[in-house]
C-alpha cells in the first residue's frame, strides 16, 4: 500500500502517519527527516543540501526526487510506504511516477480558523523538547514545563504572521496537487477536524476500501 499524505500545516499529517505505520507495518518517509539525515551522516546528497541550505537558496527538485527515490529502493519500502512533504509539486509528482506507483492520495482537510488555532497554540520546552499546546494539551503550570520547570516558547513559526505565510506557500506550491490526483481518481479526502482518534478511524476505513 503506496500512500501520500497531503494537507496543510497542523492538519496532523503527522500524528496520523505514525498510527498508520504502526498498525500496517509501512515507514513513514517524512522529506524533512530525510534532510536532516542525510546531513547528519554527511553522504553526497547530505553535503550538497546543507550548502544549498547554507547559502539561502531552496533545495533544488532534482535533489529532492533522487533523496526519495533511494528511500524508496530501501528493503522497509517493498511492501508499502507513507510519502509525508513528497511531492509538494506537480514536477515532483510527475518525477514520482517514474519510479514508485501510488495507491492512493489522502488529503486532510482543516479549516483556516482551525489550522491558525492549533499552530499558535503550540509552545516547547527546549531543554527538555516536550510539546504543550494551550487549548488541548497545556502544562500543569501556565507558561512552564511540566518536567523542568523551564519557561515554554512559543517557534517563529508558530506566530500568526508566519503562520499566514505558511499557509500562502501551500497554496500556491501544493495544493495543486489536490486536483492532479483527484483527475486520476486517487484522492481519498479525510476531514481532519475532529479529534486523531476520529480521524484515524475514517483513514483506517478509507484504507481498507483500497
Amino acid at each position: 500500500m503506496n500512500l501520500i499524505f497531503l494537507g496543510p500545516p497542523g492538519a496532523g499529517k503527522g500524528t496520523i502517519a505514525v498510527r498508520v505505520k504502526q498498525s500496517y507495518h509501512i515507514p513513514h518517509i517524512s522529506t524533512g527527516d530525510l534532510f536532516r539525515a542525510h546531513i547528519h551522516n554527511k553522504t553526497e546528497i547530505g553535503t550538497q543540501v546543507q550548502a544549498i541550505l547554507d547559502s539561502g537558496e531552496l533545495v533544488p527538485d532534482e535533489l529532492t526526487i533522487e533523496m526519495v527515490r533511494q528511500r524508496l529502493q530501501e528493503d522497509d519500502s517493498r511492501n508499502g510506504f507513507i510519502l509525508d512533504g513528497f511531492p509538494r509539486t506537480i514536477p515532483q509528482a510527475e518525477a514520482l511516477e517514474d519510479f514508485a506507483q501510488i495507491d492512493g492520495v489522502l488529503n486532510f482537510e482543516l479549516s483556516k480558523e482551525s489550522i491558525v488555532k492549533r499552530l499558535s497554540g503550540r509552545r516547547i520546552a527546549k531543554q527538555s523538547g516536550k510539546v504543550y499546546h494551550i487549548h488541548y494539551n497545556p502544562p500543569k503550570v501556565e507558561g512552564k514545563c511540566d518536567e523542568s520547570g523551564e519557561p515554554l516558547i512559543q517557534r517563529p513559526d508558530d506566530k500568526p504572521e508566519a503562520i499566514e505565510n505558511r499557509l500562502e506557500v501551500y497554496q500556491r506550491q501544493t495544493a495543486p496537487l489536490i486536483n492532479y490526483y483527484a483527475e486520476k481518481g486517487l484522492l481519498i479526502v479525510i476531514n481532519a477536524e475532529p479529534s486523531a482518534d476520529e480521524v484515524f478511524t475514517q483513514v483506517k476505513e478509507k484504507l481498507e476500501n483500497l
